[in-house]
């Protein structure tokens, strides 16, 4: 089957979250037996390639700027007719979520949603934002929700979709690193301010110190993304340079390795859909404190997770400063966690979405010859 994926992010680009991870760990394991294209927002730099049978289309323009990402939603309708397929792949992606791609093919289409968060980003940016995915939003019927929490979400919006749980998954790796003995706090993400609550993470950066005094651990800060530069000058505002460090993107087992020895990940976000950064901590042996939003509860199942009143920052330094001076009994919890997060598996997400691809192929193909026979038109592609 020859499968569009529009992918939105390149997991290799700067700044890239979990949601290209998830398109490149699925394409990679189905490739062997369907043909599959990624289209991708341009990005300095990029270039087209293939990647373990997976072809990556970068489009235009590749500046480095917003205008790339833009640009992605103006160009996908010509992009998607150019590029034969049987079957389309969305994700939905910031800002407006939908890329209005079935109005641009007859053959089916499946959105593949980790983002719904339009409104937000009307919010932060003051543009029509949350109009665009509403007015896109009809155009789908069959859905893939990473949560239970998102899909009662799009059930709401689309009471009559067809809308199929399947969550993220995480590396191998994390269950391959050594718990050792803690030394630092770590957040582990996309710089960003609007959904991953930096500038919350400095603020929970100060109270702790005073919680702590000299027995405040350095807080690691691991990832890349637009707000770092805003980020920083606030660190040094607070007089927090000799606390907080900025560690640049990092992945795989180094950076398994620094969850396996931290007091703890933290995790500020003021929305999620998944949180995988919270299920890696898991499977690495760290505890996890966030704000009890969105699906963190059902994604963490609570296991050596501390999910906090949203978004009490007293009550989120609070957490860190017991775990910080109690190190009692932390192992059976840390086991615990690397337990729970056994369950997202890449090699079975993969073959859950496989299945689903396949069904929603063979019954639009089905429904084919009766659509033939009230329109003649040729098949769009």
């Amino acid at each position: 089957m020859r499968i569009l994926h529009l992918g939105y992010e390149d997991p290799v680009q700067p700044g890239s979250g979990g949601g290209s991870v998830r398109t490149r760990e699925v394409n990679r394991r189905l490739s062997s037996r369907h043909d599959i294209t990624v289209l991708v927002a341009g990005y300095p730099g990029a270039k087209p390639h293939v990647e373990e049978g997976v072809r990556w289309q970068p489009l235009w323009p590749r500046s480095g700027r917003q205008i790339d990402r833009l640009a992605y939603f103006a160009l996908l309708g010509p992009a998607i007719q150019r590029h034969p397929h049987d079957l389309v792949i969305e994700e939905f992606s910031a800002p407006f979520s939908t890329g209005f791609a079935p109005v641009f093919t007859r053959k089916p289409v499946i959105a593949s949603v980790q983002w719904l968060f339009a409104e937000q980003m009307r919010e932060k940016y003051h543009l029509p934002f949350d109009f665009v995915e509403k007015k896109g939003f009809p155009l789908y019927q069959d859905f893939i929700a990473v949560s239970a929490w998102l899909a009662r979400m799009i059930h709401e919006r689309r009471p009559s979709a067809s809308v199929t749980t399947i969550p993220n998954g995480i590396d191998s790796k994390a269950f391959s690193v050594d718990i050792s003995p803690p030394k630092h706090l770590l957040f582990v993400g996309r710089l960003d301010i609007c959904q991953k609550g930096c500038d919350l993470l400095v603020d929970i950066a100060a109270r702790g110190r005073n919680l702590l005094g000299d027995a405040m651990p350095p807080l690691l800060i691991i990832g890349d993304g637009p707000d770092r530069p805003l980020i920083e000058r606030e660190v040094q505002k607070a007089g927090l340079g000799d606390v907080i460090r900025f560690c640049g993107r990092m992945e795989g087992k180094a950076k398994f390795e620094l969850m396996a020895s931290a007091h703890a990940v933290l995790m500020p976000s003021r929305f999620e859909t998944f949180g995988i950064v919270a299920v890696e901590g898991q499977a690495s042996g760290a505890p996890v404190i966030s704000f009890d939003i969105g699906p963190l509860r059902e994604v963490t199942g609570g296991v050596n997770a501390y999910l906090i009143p949203p978004f009490d920052l007293d009550a989120f330094a609070r957490e860190i400063a017991k775990l910080v001076i109690n190190q009692e009994n932390m192992n059976g919890l840390r086991q615990s966690g690397r337990r729970w997060a056994r369950k997202y598996d890449w090699d079975v997400i993969a073959g859950q979405q496989e299945e689903l691809y396949l069904q929603v192929a063979s019954t639009a193909k089905s429904l084919r010859p009766s659509l033939n026979r009230t329109d003649a038109s040729p098949d769009r592609q």
